[in-house]
């Protein structure tokens, strides 16, 4: 099978490895600061008790490398702001 490599990973590739540190560190800063923003806007727009849940949401997504449990939720929201 032929597999193709993400620009992401071609790009890892080509970083020496005495600049990974950097790169990794660099990815994490914009990453965190984006998902403030996010946590943020989700407060602003949303009541607080819909807000928290989408938060708790995001996090689990994140950490179960998941995206759908977030989405799933945001969507049923998005349903329900409809009616």
């Amino acid at each position: 099978m032929n597999k193709q490599k993400s620009i992401i990973e071609e790009l890892d590739s080509l970083v020496p490895v005495k600049n990974k540190h950097s790169v990794i560190e660099s990815r994490a800063a914009h990453v965190i600061t984006s998902a403030i923003h996010l946590i943020e806007q989700l407060h602003a727009s949303y009541a607080p008790e819909v807000a928290e849940d989408l938060t708790k949401r995001l996090v689990k997504s994140i950490l179960c490398k998941e995206s759908t449990k977030f989405m799933r939720k945001l969507n049923t929201v998005k349903k329900g702001q409809k009616s």
